[in-house]
């Protein structure tokens, strides 16, 4: 063992790391999309012709065999617009691994972004963050997006009048996973008669999950943070951004705690 590390050199780590991102983003380029199923099937077949090759099955083996002598062809056929939208990707100006580490922060900036203007045109919204446990039956309790997070979709979803105005939205993995979610109501006695229904939904359910949930309250235009049972509310825009930035950035290994935070206005 020892002399297998020993004999890793730099530029192998490099090398592997390299085909590690190649990967990873040519299966973010094909995600659900139809080349992800033939890829599944491709790989069926990979394993049918080590084991044809293995047990000796003459008739399976020698098809396969002949099979990949056209499967280049086929592949760059199958594939055509994949391989086409991947060139496109690596044409960009933005590189590949700028990218990888800016998802976070845009993913911030979009939310700060489509609160900035919910506050200042007095829309009410509940933006939830999942952590560790798992949000799947709330998310099943409202309409499914599965879309990129963007201030455009926040602010649509939020307007007055839409069909998924009312309820939370639910972001998981860098997406929002759905709208018009239902969450529990806090049952705590001592919660002031002041909070209005979105301030306990967002509440109740902190009590339940270490989720991260914003509030922004149209009656006062102020924005307010419920995690682990715990509402301050009056946050300004710096802090929402600080806040926003420590839950990106932490692992789901890592504790995710309130800071010691002063009200204030937005």
């Amino acid at each position: 063992m020892y002399k297998l590390i020993h004999s890793i050199r730099i530029l192998d780590v490099i090398d592997i790391s390299i085909v590690s991102i190649v990967i990873y983003h040519v299966f973010i380029i094909i995600r659900g999309t139809v080349a992800i199923q033939t890829l599944k099937g491709l790989f069926i077949l990979i394993i049918l012709f080590f084991v044809s090759s293995r047990c000796h099955l003459n008739t399976i083996y020698w098809i396969l065999k002949n099979f990949w002598t056209i499967g280049l062809v086929a592949f760059v056929i199958v594939f055509q617009p994949e391989i086409r939208r991947a060139l496109s990707h690596m044409g960009q100006r933005q590189l590949w691994l700028k990218g990888f580490f800016r998802r976070e922060e845009e993913l911030v900036q979009e939310v700060v972004k489509a609160a900035r203007i919910l506050v200042g045109e007095r829309i009410g919204a509940l933006i939830v963050f999942e952590r560790n446990i798992g949000l799947k039956n709330y998310i099943e309790s409202g309409i499914k997006i599965n879309s990129r997070v963007s201030a455009e979709l926040i602010m649509t979803i939020f307007y007055p009048g839409t069909p998924l105005h009312d309820g939370a939205i639910i972001i998981k993995e860098e997406q929002i996973a759905a709208a018009c979610c239902f969450l529990p109501l806090s049952q705590n006695p001592d919660l002031t008669s002041v909070l209005g229904t979105r301030h306990r939904a967002a509440i109740g359910l902190s009590e339940e999950t270490d989720a991260l949930i914003i509030i922004i309250s149209e009656e006062t235009g102020f924005i307010s943070l419920a995690m682990g049972g715990k509402l301050i509310r009056r946050i300004d825009e710096e802090t929402l951004i600080e806040m926003l930035t420590l839950y990106a950035s932490t692992t789901k290994e890592e504790t995710f705690k309130f800071r010691d935070l002063k009200e204030s206005k937005w």
